[in-house]
């Protein structure tokens, strides 16, 4: 998609900044413009795109089929059930599986993360698969892209204390 939007869209979302911070007052530009400003956080430039209004279902859903299979990546030996909503999720974004086919995966992915809880690499990845298959394309691309993150902060805060012990 080559939509075209303004900070006037991006203030009536109700971000938690003024978008003035980052871009000139009359500015409009593309997805891949707010991508590609540098001077946004990624975090930022990833909320003001991952919206329905912005990107078609089927991109949200595969975006967050893909912060999924990363997490999952991280953990050895991930749960089946989180491997096959990842699946599910990405056939039904590409019209393949039906909208009972995503539930019972996203049933089957919150056992798996609910299975998982009390290590949180593993419940991260779990919960990005399980938000892979959410009921909107928007809400998966959000839920399962802070997933990933947090996932991945983690890692990088174990790695870095014990560096920081050795």
């Amino acid at each position: 998609m080559n939509t075209q939007f303004d900070i006037a869209f991006i203030r009536s979302k109700n971000p938690c900044y003024d978008p003035a911070r980052y871009l000139p007052e009359g500015w409009s530009g593309s997805v891949k413009g707010i991508l590609r400003h540098r001077d946004i956080p990624a975090k930022d430039r990833l909320w003001v795109v991952l919206r329905s209004e912005l990107l078609s279902s089927k991109t949200l859903r595969l975006f967050a089929v893909a912060c999924a299979r990363r997490a999952l990546a991280r953990i050895p030996n991930p749960d089946l059930r989180s491997l096959k909503a990842c699946n599910v999720a990405e056939s039904f974004a590409n019209g393949i599986a039906t909208r009972e086919e995503l539930a019972l995966a996203r049933a089957d992915a919150y056992d798996a993360a609910a299975a998982y809880y009390t290590a949180s690499t593993a419940s991260a990845a779990y919960e990005a698969a399980a938000a892979a298959t959410a009921a909107t394309a928007a809400a998966a691309a959000n839920r399962a892209a802070d997933c990933a993150a947090d996932c991945a902060e983690r890692r990088w805060q174990v790695e870095c204390s014990l560096n920081m012990l050795k």
